[in-house]
């Protein structure tokens, strides 16, 4: 899974814990539950029956969405299938009886120009995967329905439990006048942080070491261009991937950046905000450093070490490039074995990816984290019926991790769940799956004795970390097993390394976590375009000093006034 998303990182970074706990009933008293009117017919049998997190409904309820979707994760997934033939669907109908119906599904590159046109046009489902920019807008145009009422009836303990754990923190963030608009996903922060994946084979093949610094990464990149690292006597690879979103949610080189001492964004395009010398918070968009990381990626650019096609290329391209072994670098976050490196390793059986601390100038770099990862945000239209089925849904998706279901809700019996929303995941999923994994590997146990709403996820990671380990693929391809296990699980693997850099405080902090300023929602996308299309044009062969011309622009259109918005919020609120 993709915590990541594969969908889209969004604006980030919180003060203390981390945001992907969100949700507490923090500011909802008692009488203001009590007025509530009924949330939907369900309750007919008796007056007094208390709402069921996971009843069903006698009469169905159909609920309208939109997704925005990446190919499923595992290959085992039946060929052919599409959104609204996921398993996890029919048993929706059959367990609650919510029936969902699609206004539109695109694949997620072209998400967000299409709900941008459905916003304007005032053509929204029921229940919405918003960013923050649209939740910003949504809520201050009224279009929002109050979820008080359903998450406090509705919600069920485990979903209480995962967005109560930070205290309600996130809930706050996502209400206004003490109405919950948002059930907000959020994880650990460190979920954030870019590792740099390298193909060891070749660098055994050409008798290198891992690089430390970003020179030896140069002599690294350029030995991967000019010297067959693959050994088929062809003149077919490059250095480093990179498609034409240089801050993505992946394939991208936030990484790289971070490696120079520049912090310009998280992934969402906009500015990252970190703390200058005086403790005020200052753009790492347009810092010093990274002008001088934009004269490396034009040098990269020219020698050949970056893909002369990256400005045309989609993260599906990237995808392409790496699955077939013409690029053997890429910066990403922890998941990347388990899509797309697990579909190289299938191709390839010499194909050997390992993890690293990303390289900096003088030795290992620090990656930016943000304070709060909370890249979506799950809303209802104040015009559904029935706004605690949003709820209710998420619920669903929450028992259906279970023990009981695990041979039932396979990838190969239809089971998408990055298809599948609304969503919610336990805020330390990843890592209760890596602790209880390792426990069990480390006592030789022989199956996973956790009988909680985790069960699905730690039991199918150790059973591919067994299967990988034995050499054993009558479950599943070798890379599938080891995309699972050196993902999640291997001690030197995708999260293992993660907890590494964490623990040693290799990272520095994206300070904003507040929801987008009013210029940040008025002029971002024009900001974003301006960066994306000045960046580019240097990395092609402009001159550096297009770099300076770009910064007078970005302060003089908006940059200085989003500034002073995010250090007025920055005093008011992190202080607190």
């Amino acid at each position: 899974m993709k915590l990541h998303k594969p969908w889209k990182l969004l604006l980030l970074a919180t003060i203390s814990l981390s945001l992907f706990t969100a949700c507490s009933s923090q500011g909802n008293d008692s009488a203001a539950n009590s007025a509530a009117e009924p949330a939907s017919k369900e309750e007919t049998k008796s007056t007094d029956a208390p709402p069921e997190p996971l009843g069903k409904y006698p009469e169905t309820v159909t609920v309208t969405e939109v997704l925005g979707y990446n190919p499923p994760e595992d290959p085992r997934t039946p060929k052919g299938i599409t959104p609204d033939q996921n398993a996890y669907l029919k048993d929706l109908k059959d367990m609650l009886n919510i029936e969902v119906k699609y206004k539109w599904t695109v694949p997620s590159s072209q998400f967000e120009q299409k709900f941008s046109l459905a916003m304007a046009s005032a053509d929204l489902p029921d229940i919405m995967e918003l960013d923050q920019k649209n939740f910003e807008k949504l809520k201050k145009q009224g279009m929002l329905a109050d979820l008080t009422a359903a998450y406090n009836d509705y919600a069920s303990p485990e979903l209480k439990k995962y967005m109560e754990s930070d205290g309600g923190f996130a809930m706050k963030t996502f209400s206004e006048d003490g109405k919950l608009l948002g059930i907000p996903a959020f994880e650990d922060p460190f979920l954030s942080t870019q590792l740099l994946w390298l193909r060891k084979d070749w660098l055994d093949n050409l008798k290198l070491q891992p690089p430390a610094t970003m020179d030896d990464l140069d002599k690294v990149a350029k030995a991967f261009v000019e010297n067959d690292p693959d050994q088929n006597r062809q003149n077919d690879t490059y250095g480093v991937s990179l498609q034409k979103n240089l801050f993505f949610w992946a394939y991208d080189l936030r990484g790289f950046f971070n490696g120079f001492g520049a912090y310009p964004s998280i992934g969402d395009n906009q500015s990252a905000w970190i703390k200058d010398s005086s403790g005020k918070l200052i753009p790492g968009l347009i810092q010093p450093e990274v002008k001088n990381a934009l004269g490396k990626l034009q040098s990269w650019y020219k020698d050949g070490i970056l893909d002369k096609e990256f400005a045309l290329k989609d993260e599906n391209k990237a995808v392409e490039d790496i699955t077939a072994g013409k690029v053997g670098i890429v910066y990403g976050e922890w998941w990347y074995p388990n899509y797309p490196l697990n579909l190289n390793v299938d191709k390839d059986p010499k194909a050997e990816w390992i993890a690293i601390q990303i390289p900096g100038l003088d030795g290992p770099g620090k990656s930016l984290v943000p304070k709060i990862r909370s890249g979506k945000v799950y809303a209802v239209n104040k015009k559904m019926k029935n706004p605690e089925a949003a709820i209710k849904m998420i619920n669903f998706y929450i028992e259906k991790g279970k023990k009981k279901y695990m041979e039932q809700n396979k990838a190969e019996n239809g089971y998408v769940y990055n298809w599948f929303n609304p969503r919610i995941y336990n805020p330390a999923q990843i890592d209760t799956i890596y602790t209880e994994v390792n426990k069990a590997l480390d006592a030789k146990q022989t199956e996973i004795t956790l009988d909680d709403e985790n069960y699905k996820n730690v039991a199918d990671v150790f059973k591919a970390a067994q299967d990988y380990l034995a050499g054993n693929t009558a479950n599943a391809s070798k890379g599938v097993n080891w995309g699972q296990y050196f993902s999640r699980a291997a001690k030197d693997g995708g999260w293992g390394m993660t907890r590494k850099i964490k623990e040693s405080g290799a990272f520095v902090n994206n300070e904003f976590f507040g929801l987008p300023t009013e210029t940040q929602v008025e002029k971002g996308a024009q900001l974003d375009k301006l960066m994306q299309e000045a960046f580019t044009k240097i990395i092609l062969g402009g001159s550096l000093d297009d770099f300076d011309k770009f910064v007078q622009s970005w302060k003089s259109l908006g940059g200085d006034q989003i500034t002073k918005e995010v250090n007025d919020w920055y005093s008011q609120q992190a202080a607190k």
